[in-house]
């Protein structure tokens, strides 16, 4: 499906509140209802909106310690760096695993209520899980932009 410049900047007010109903971007983005509908229901049957969802405020239920771990993999230990990722991303508190070029394979998310609490992670689930090799974390000081 190729994305038109309305169906961008309807992207762009679902974005900022998913819950706007058509009538109210319709009217923000001077379009007829219809179409805004229209346009919705194929975005999302051509897999363009994949799901509708809420934005959490983590500090507000008890996540507000954010890090980010680089995983080296390790092909020593037999077993594919794609089920490496996966294995990661099962774990509690891990809300994003990428596979990633570079010096480092793979690029973690961690969310916790404290660096002690990130900290158990790496060391006892991640550093510990065969293939990996070795990780390195990085604490985040502040969000100044949320990519959803």
């Amino acid at each position: 499906m190729k994305i038109d410049e309305k169906d961008k900047l309807i992207l762009e007010e679902l974005a900022k509140d998913a819950r706007l109903p058509t009538k109210r971007i319709a009217a923000n983005l001077d379009i007829p209802r219809v179409t805004v509908h229209t346009r919705i229901e194929k975005m999302k049957l051509e897999g363009v909106i994949k799901k509708f969802t809420i934005l959490k405020d983590f500090t507000k239920i008890g996540l507000p310690v954010t890090a980010f771990v680089f995983v080296a993999y390790n092909p020593q230990d037999n077993i594919s760096q794609q089920l490496v990722a996966e294995k990661i991303s099962e774990m509690e508190n891990v809300f994003e695993v990428h596979l990633i070029s570079g010096e480092w394979d793979m690029l973690v998310k961690l969310r916790g209520e404290s660096l002690v609490q990130i900290g158990k992670i790496v060391l006892d689930d991640i550093r510990t899980l065969k293939g990996v090799a070795k990780t390195i974390t990085c604490s985040s000081f502040s969000n100044i932009k949320n990519g959803v």
